[in-house]
């Protein structure tokens, strides 16, 4: 998957762009880590339980000059993308996705496009 301009999970209905406010050290607040290629990553756990046990986990990558994203849901090894939004089993991954949404949100990394 290809970093575009706008972009969501698999199976998510709402679409996210950059936000407008997006800074390189809010990144590094948040968590993300700066790739070989100077790209920012972000991996977060799904499970509510724990955030070291993770079945599903939201990933998210900003280019280093912070015009483009990707961003999805994949298996706890993160080779394999899923759409955690068509089963009831997987509500608790649903709702710890859009919590670490609207902190990115509110933090102006991603916005509603």
């Amino acid at each position: 998957m290809a970093l575009a301009s706008t972009g969501s999970a698999l199976g998510d209905p709402k679409t996210y762009k950059i936000g407008a406010g997006i800074k390189r050290y809010t990144l590094m607040d948040l968590g993300f880590v700066q790739t070989k290629n100077g790209n920012f990553q972000l991996e977060r756990s799904l499970d509510p339980n724990s955030p070291f046990t993770a079945a599903n986990k939201l990933k998210v990558t900003v280019k280093k000059d912070l015009t483009a994203f990707q961003m999805g849901v994949t298996t706890g090894n993160g080779l394999k993308a899923l759409n955690i939004f068509k089963d009831d089993r997987t509500a608790d991954n649903v709702e710890q996705y859009h919590y670490l949404i609207e902190n990115l949100i509110e933090r102006d990394v991603l916005e509603e496009a």
